[in-house]
């Protein structure tokens, strides 16, 4: 564009410095720039109406609420002691100031918890987020929201021992719950379990690295893989080299998203039956490659954000069909008791965009082969079709309980998949095993076929007699992204010495745990995994493309060699690394908590008498802050806290990321409000940003951290502006 243009250009900015006719965040959704888009689609309502997947009479209800925006919906999360702080805070105040005031008409109605959700940590409202982002009366709540979301925190699920993959992971909110349930304990810095999570779309992944780093947890890794494809992996175990096998896997596939036009509104306007017809071959290639890749006991979960039974029951049924009685439907009904849904269904018709249905493969003409597929339909041996038990699928309809729409199925694998039970020995690797369940007999050796040809596996002769060898492997092709190596350190590695010294670590901390990215030159941050995925990496470092791993543990400190290390404790892993630590730490109280999380750098002297004394005695240098639970004090939070810090000559500083600062906050009971100048509710700025080091000797490693608590804050406005995401109408599946 010319320079002459460039003036024009600018005038027909608005206000708000966006160009005319370009959307901002507040008018995504529901807002002034959908209300283009009127929400009917005729092709859609004659479709289900057909289908009858809503019970009978119920349909116009049913219409009325997927015109509806979805309500504002939160999750709590955190350890558990944390989670009850965090629901103690939000029962006794935010909910008492929303309920009862009027906005734009509409009357707020108290926010109510989720009955199918465990112990009250899901709630729901008749909020919808424009509105709760756009009414001054909502501002504080809404910040309360925002900042609880990007707070590190984990919650009460029990899944400690699991070895978990999500297939199709990206944006992440699914894999963030995963993780939360392999936490259950503050106390077990490793659980033996972890989640590997996997997204075709290398950006994406990026976005779900960011998601994961909140929950700091050393038991993730993220992966960039095609979901059809993506590679077996291995370990060791017991000395010899083993294939890896899933407890859990999530199978949550790209799917057609008519489930989710409560709040992406262009579905109305895009909805096609071609959409299902195209998606159900990736799907049923992304379960396959799943089921491949489960134990035997384990199970998976299959789930779309469509209501289409051609991407729901249709891709189910040609799972247990082929599965020749490896797989089946498990009854999670009593998993979710308060949980509303419709059971699977059993007869199913396929439509083409044009409407022309067929009720049968036989009635579909040669030239529509290619379009439609056999597995599309339901079985028609009626004792097969019973055999399946579809009705054990649960589909969710969005006006039984004011959600959004989805699908779930729930497979347990009782013994390996037909074409698993033997392969032939990988050629020139006769130490590698077979796959399958050593413990199954052996079975006669079946057609190997390639994975990316998802219908010659389905319809593959499941009794031929002809053995023939795995095809060469293929060399991985990386897309996006360069990523740095992960350099695992040796116990006699020059760096622990020091380290180990001036926090006192324990002589059981896991040092072949620690990793850095580089190869070369000074190490500039030290993160961990759990010894469960160092074995895993080790083992397939050529055969996976890792974005991520690792919780950071110690970051350089150019300035802390004079102290004695020259590396200070980062707060994104200081729960793993504490249980190890003997020295450098300080017992603090509430309303040095307090002191701490307000005061840039404050002076001892404004510690308790307590804390005080203990800090003279400490030198300078990278300390632990902790927070012990009283359990006479009932005002005071009932769970610890540890926080990162920094002993000055006569001052002290908490390390600690500034949304991570607020959460803290309000579980001491202090409420940190910013107007829209950025100053708190009594005049004064919220937290000084960037603010210079006293002249006591404080490392300017911590402005370092200041930078990155910030940049971490921007990136999650972006991606979490909305606040948490409202549960049973995420369409994480839809990255690949």
């Amino acid at each position: 564009m010319g320079r002459k243009n460039r003036p024009r250009q600018r005038a027909q900015q608005n206000r708000d410095g966006r160009a005319e006719g370009k959307r901002s965040r507040d008018d995504a959704g529901w807002g002034a720039g959908y209300s283009e888009i009127i929400k009917e689609n005729k092709l859609f309502e004659h479709y289900y109406t057909e289908l009858k997947i809503v019970p009978e009479g119920e349909f116009e209800e049913f219409m009325q609420a997927m015109r509806e925006p979805l309500p504002a919906t939160m999750r709590i999360t955190g350890y558990k002691s944390h989670a009850k702080e965090i629901l103690h805070t939000l029962k006794e105040k935010y909910f008492k100031e929303v309920q009862d005031l009027e906005v734009d008409g509409q009357k707020i109605e108290a926010p109510q918890p989720l009955s199918w959700y465990p112990d009250e940590l899901a709630w729901h409202t008749n909020l919808s987020r424009k509105i709760l982002r756009k009414s001054p009366l909502l501002e504080k709540f809404h910040q309360f929201l925002v900042s609880e979301t990007e707070s590190v925190n984990k919650n009460q699920w029990n899944f400690p021992q699991h070895k978990i993959l999500d297939m199709c992971a990206a944006p992440g909110s699914k894999t963030a719950q995963l993780i939360e349930m392999l936490h259950s304990d503050m106390d077990i810095p490793f659980p033996e379990g972890f989640v590997i999570a996997n997204d075709v779309d290398n950006k994406r992944c990026y976005l779900l690295v960011h998601q994961a780093k909140r929950l700091n947890s050393p038991c993730i890794m993220v992966v960039n893989h095609d979901a059809s494809s993506i590679p077996r992996l291995y370990f060791d175990q017991d000395g010899k080299k083993d294939i890896l096998f899933y407890d859990r896997i999530l199978c949550d596939v790209p799917c057609s998203g008519d489930g989710t036009m409560r709040k992406n509104i262009d579905v109305w306007k895009k909805w096609t039956t071609s959409n299902s017809l195209q998606l159900h071959g990736l799907q049923i290639r992304i379960a396959v490659r799943g089921v491949e890749q489960l134990a035997v006991g384990g199970r998976m979960v299959y789930s779309t954000c469509s209501l289409n039974p051609i991407e729901d029951e249709a891709v189910i049924a040609a799972l247990l069909e082929k599965s020749e009685g490896a797989l089946e439907l498990a009854d999670a009904s009593a998993d979710l008791p308060g949980l509303k849904y419709m059971p699977g269904i059993t007869s199913w018709k396929v439509m083409t965009k044009e409407g022309q249905w067929f009720s049968d493969w036989s009635e579909v003409l040669k030239s529509r082969h290619t379009q439609i597929r056999p597995t599309m339909f339901p079985p028609t041996d009626p004792e097969k079709l019973a055999s399946m038990k579809l009705e054990r699928c649960m589909r969710i309809l969005p006006h039984h309980q004011n959600t959004g729409g989805f699908f779930v199925a729930v497979l347990v694998k009782k013994a390996p998949m037909p074409w698993n039970r033997r392969y032939p020995k990988v050629l020139g690797n006769p130490d590698l095993p077979a796959e399958g369940n050593p413990s199954v007999p052996d079975t006669p050796d079946l057609l190997e076929v390639k994975k990316d040809d998802v219908f010659a596996v389905l319809h593959i002769d499941m009794k031929c007699s002809v053995c023939y060898s795995p095809p060469p492997p293929k060399k991985m092709k990386l897309f996006g992204f360069k990523e740095d190596p992960f350099v695992f350190l040796t116990e006699d590695d020059p760096i622990f010495p020091p380290v180990q010294a001036f926090y006192d670590l324990s002589p059981d901390f896991p040092k072949l745990n620690v990793l850095t990215r580089t190869h070369e030159g000074k190490k500039r941050h030290l993160y961990m995994v759990s010894k469960e995925l160092r074995n895993v990496l080790l083992n397939n470092s050529e055969r996976m493309k890792v974005i991520n791993t690792g919780v950071k543990i110690w970051s350089r400190n150019t300035d802390g060699e004079q102290f004695g290390c020259a590396f200070r404790l980062a707060q994104e892993g200081v729960y793993t690394l504490c249980p190890y630590i003997r020295a450098r730490i300080l017992n603090i109280s509430v309303e040095d908590v307090k002191v701490l999380l307000t005061q840039e750098n404050p002076f001892l002297s404004k510690l308790g008498d307590d804390a005080h004394n203990q800090a003279k005695k400490l030198g300078m240098g990278s300390i632990v802050l902790r927070y012990l639970p009283d359990p006479k004090d009932l005002n005071a939070p009932q769970c610890p806290i540890d926080l990162c810090g920094w002993r000055g000559k006569t001052s002290i500083r908490a390390f600690v990321p500034r949304n991570e600062r607020l959460h803290y906050l309000r579980m001491v009971g202090v409420e940190v409000f910013r107007d829209k100048q950025g100053k708190r509710n009594d005049g004064s700025t919220e937290i000084p940003e960037g603010s210079a080091e006293d002249a006591e000797g404080l490392s300017q490693e911590a402005d370092l951290l200041e930078q990155e608590g910030e940049e971490m804050e921007q990136n999650g406005s972006e991606s979490n502006a909305n606040g948490p995401e409202p549960i049973g109408s995420t369409c994480d599946g839809s990255a690949s």
